[in-house]
């Protein structure tokens, strides 16, 4: 013969709360049919294991979806009400059943209740205000990085097809007025560039910010002290070569993040990003030791940037002395880059594999 557990409940303004002291339940079977709900299961009740059961006609009309999570200890119920409301007694039955009491561990008044749905508004209303910000802050991050990428890439773009199209038509001549022709837009492109390191430093992009300090200020190095400072550098063919591999990297570099600001994916585009450096890197790194090696001799005679010393230690510190310390920073520069650069690669194609299989 089935026996009746202990049930206890609370309600708010959308929600009836039932808890039922039934330890172990098993087979548990709950329904709520014609605003009457029905429970049904095996456990450790007051009169030990046993089958116990009971009914409750509610006070007012509740919706017919009931949900319940079973623990070791107690079955809880849960009952949407029909319309939101407060009731003054949970059963149409003006007495209450013997078995039922209330749950003060849930227990609220009718104001109690009302103040904790504005708390739970206002809590909502925050979270969503947030939300706002958030999308709003994400979607001007997101502009700002696709407009400084999409200049960068034109910039780097003219530069790349100006020294292809003069090399076509000028031929070998091309390469002794490359600083004269592309150095303006190849000086704007680099400044601007040391926004990547800002960027990085206060994280508006996920990456370290020593990779990007590194390429920008070698870049900068070469492209105002080895080449703007110097005239006599202006009509080497190295200069030539440097910008030449800077903007092939860097036409694929910036349209790879133009897409990565709208989580979009081009495969080829994608390869090239992570494959094209691996030659054009290092042959970049070797352009700039040339010009570097080429300067010593210039900054050797004319003593441009020399270092004042106490008369007890000389006159000065020739700057040629500083590029041979500069050739070593560099190639080691160029191994922690590359270094960075092979384990975003080998990341990028590990992960892929595993979204495909």
């Amino acid at each position: 013969m089935a026996l009746t557990p202990l049930v206890y409940w609370a309600q708010r303004h959308k929600e009836i709360y039932l808890r039922v002291e039934l330890t172990d339940a098993q087979n548990i079977d709950v329904l709520v049919l014609e605003n009457v709900l029905r429970f049904r299961a095996r456990g450790h009740g007051a009169k030990g294991l046993n089958e116990y059961c009971f009914s409750l006609e509610f006070l007012s009309p509740v919706k017919p979806e009931v949900s319940y999570k079973s623990t070791q200890r107690q079955v809880n119920i849960t009952v949407r009400k029909e319309q939101h409301g407060w009731w003054d007694r949970l059963t149409v039955q003006e007495r209450k059943p013997v078995f039922l009491a209330p749950d003060f561990d849930r227990w609220l008044d009718e104001s109690d209740a009302e103040m904790e749905n504005r708390e739970k508004d206002e809590k909502r209303n925050r979270l969503r205000a947030a939300k706002h910000e958030e999308e709003g802050f994400v979607s001007l991050k997101m502009g700002y990085l696709f407009m400084y990428n999409l200049v960068q890439f034109l910039g780097f773009s003219w530069i790349f097809v100006n020294m292809t199209v003069r090399l076509f038509i000028f031929g070998q001549d091309s390469l002794y007025d490359t600083f004269h022709t592309i150095s303006d837009v190849m000086f704007f492109c680099q400044i601007l560039a040391s926004v990547e390191v800002l960027n990085a430093a206060f994280g508006v992009v996920k990456t370290g910010v020593v990779p990007p300090l590194i390429q920008v200020v070698g870049r900068n190095f070469i492209l105002f002290i080895i080449f703007g400072s110097l005239e006599e550098m202006h009509h080497r063919p190295v200069v030539f070569f440097v910008f030449y591999l800077w903007s092939a990297i860097e036409i694929v570099r910036y349209p790879f993040y133009m897409l990565g600001c709208f989580n979009t994916e081009w495969k080829t585009l994608t390869w090239l990003r992570y494959t094209i450096w691996i030659p054009l890197y290092p042959l970049g790194v070797l352009a700039e030791a040339v010009a570097v090696i080429q300067s010593i001799p210039i900054f050797y005679e004319t003593k441009r940037f020399s270092i004042p010393v106490p008369k007890v230690f000389g006159t000065s510190i020739n700057f040629c002395y500083i590029l041979h310390i500069y050739l070593v920073l560099m190639f080691l520069g160029l191994f922690i880059n590359f270094r960075h650069l092979y384990k975003q690669r080998k990341r990028r194609f590990r992960t892929k594999k595993r979204k495909a299989n």
